[in-house]
This record gives C-alpha cells, sequence and structure tokens, in this order.
C-alpha cells in the first residue's frame, strides 16, 4: 500500500497527472449486494486512478483513521480522461461539464486493502452531457485505497495521508 501525507490542495491535479498511460482493465462481476436493479442499462465504464485521503481523528475508541474523501480520474476504453470524481458529497463531473452527486445505497468488501464496491443512486444532472440521464453508478475491480493499518495515534490527530487505488466505475441509465 502506498501512502503519503497529504500537503497540498490540489490533490485531484496530482491525480490526473496519475492517469497518462493508464489501460482499462477488464470488468469485475458485480457482488450482489452492489447489483443495479432491473430497468437500468451500462451507459459507460471507466477506468479510475486516484487517491483516498484519510485523517487521523480522535474517536470513542482513541484515535482512528477516518474517510475524507476521495480524488481520482476517470478514463475511457481509449485511456482518455473523461469524467473527474471528487467529494464529498461525492461527485463525478465530465469533461463536458455534465455532473452529478449520489446517496450511497450499498457496499460489498473487496478484499484486504482495498476501498469497498459500492452501489450509488445518483442524483439528475442538471446539465446535458454524458452523465445526463445516469441513474446509478458502481465501483468495482478495486485495488487499494483502504485506511492505513497503523500511523494514527494521540501524537498523530490531525495528520492526513492518501492512499492510491485504481478501481472501475460503472454508469447506468434507465432502459
Amino acid at each position: 500500500m502506498k501512502l503519503s501525507v497529504f500537503n497540498a490542495p490540489g490533490a485531484l491535479a496530482v491525480s490526473l497527472s496519475l492517469m497518462a498511460g493508464t489501460a482499462m482493465a477488464g470488468s469485475h462481476m458485480a457482488p450482489d449486494a452492489v447489483a443495479v436493479p432491473e430497468g437500468n442499462q451500462k451507459a459507460l465504464t471507466t477506468m479510475a486512478q486516484g487517491t483516498v485521503a484519510w485523517v487521523c481523528k480522535d474517536a470513542d475508541m482513541g484515535a482512528a483513521w477516518t474517510f475524507a474523501g476521495p480524488a481520482a480520474v476517470l478514463s475511457d476504453e481509449d485511456g482518455k480522461p473523461v469524467i473527474s470524481y471528487y467529494g464529498p458529497p461525492a461527485t463525478w463531473e465530465a469533461m463536458d461539464g455534465s455532473k452529478v452527486t449520489g446517496t450511497q445505497l450499498a457496499t460489498a468488501p473487496a478484499g484486504d486493502g482495498n476501498i469497498p464496491y459500492q452501489l450509488v443512486e445518483a442524483n439528475p444532472s442538471e446539465k446535458d452531457g454524458w452523465l445526463k440521464g445516469t441513474t446509478y453508478i458502481q465501483r468495482l475491480n478495486l485495488d487499494g485505497g483502504a485506511a492505513p493499518q497503523t500511523g494514527c495515534g494521540a501524537d498523530d490527530i490531525g495528520k492526513k495521508v492518501l492512499v492510491a487505488y485504481t478501481g472501475e466505475y460503472v454508469f447506468w441509465k434507465a432502459e
């Protein structure tokens, strides 16, 4: 797992630079917990490369890593960046100006060291473009991004780290 201390407000710019030359990964079967409801069809599959920010905070049981947000670039099958993903709130913004936010409906474990699979219900995009009409977004085929297992103690409160991850985001629209 690759960690880095967060020290720049331009985390998305760093993620953008990581995208050069990334090839599209093969689709992964979605666990039942994050399956898209009937009546929807795949509209776009993208490959993501980016980071998940975690901050060490004081919690009920002592210091613990707390999710602080993602920053990733999603590319099409040709490796061309088409969508920026950031948050909170979870936001997908296409290069054509269309944008959706979403509400997490379900997650499923994706293995040690990986953020979980996810199913999100998209809020309507107010702008025409690639994301207009998106109903659901799945996060699949993950590698990395989970909270660090160490490095968050009483002396680390306020420390922020970025954990690299890759994965697929599948965008769905009503049939």
